[in-house]
């Protein structure tokens, strides 16, 4: 991830799936679910959510449900990173397949509100903050850091069989 600065979304601990994306509107493709993304918890995010925000959180991000739409509507609004302290197991794997970038940090909650905030990866992630300070990540393996930077699983085999498509992390 190149030096650009991120615009924090702050949300609390236990976002499960059904908050980012409900179960009311799952017969709708993804780009209805996004619209309804967070909406309980802030229903101003999908209006007015930009490319390259990112979403800090709380311990428990992405628990509940299996349904991949979860983390793809995040993506669908261009959101660049989720951090949190923990994530939900099947969220964490689904949101590398669909091209979302999961950074674990211990401090995530320290994150304030609009925050401008860097992440860089070097041999581990880290985010310095609009005050200066660096919050540590947990390392990520770098099939998942490359899959993320693809734009997810299937991005990476179209890449592998020459077809690529960019992805957010380009």
């Amino acid at each position: 991830m190149s030096a650009a600065t991120h615009r924090v979304w702050k949300l609390g601990q236990d976002i499960d799936t059904d908050l980012l994306a409900p179960g009311y509107v799952m017969q709708h493709g993804l780009d209805v679910i996004a619209t309804h993304c967070l909406e309980s918890a802030r229903p101003e995010f999908a209006a007015t959510v930009r490319a390259g925000d990112v979403v800090a959180a709380g311990p428990g991000f992405g628990i509940g449900s299996s349904r991949e739409q979860a983390a793809a509507a995040l993506v669908r609004l261009g959101v660049a990173a989720v951090i949190a302290p923990s994530y939900g197991g099947l969220f964490f794997r689904n949101a590398f397949n669909v091209g979302l970038m999961l950074l674990t940090c211990p401090e995530a909650e320290s994150l304030q509100e609009a925050e401008q905030i860097e992440i860089r990866f070097r041999d581990t992630p880290e985010i310095l903050t609009q005050d200066g300070r660096l919050l540590a990540c947990e390392p990520i393996p770098g099939f998942l850091v490359d899959m993320a930077r693809s734009g997810g699983l299937l991005n990476q085999l179209r890449k592998r069989l020459g077809r690529e498509r960019p992805g957010a992390f380009s």
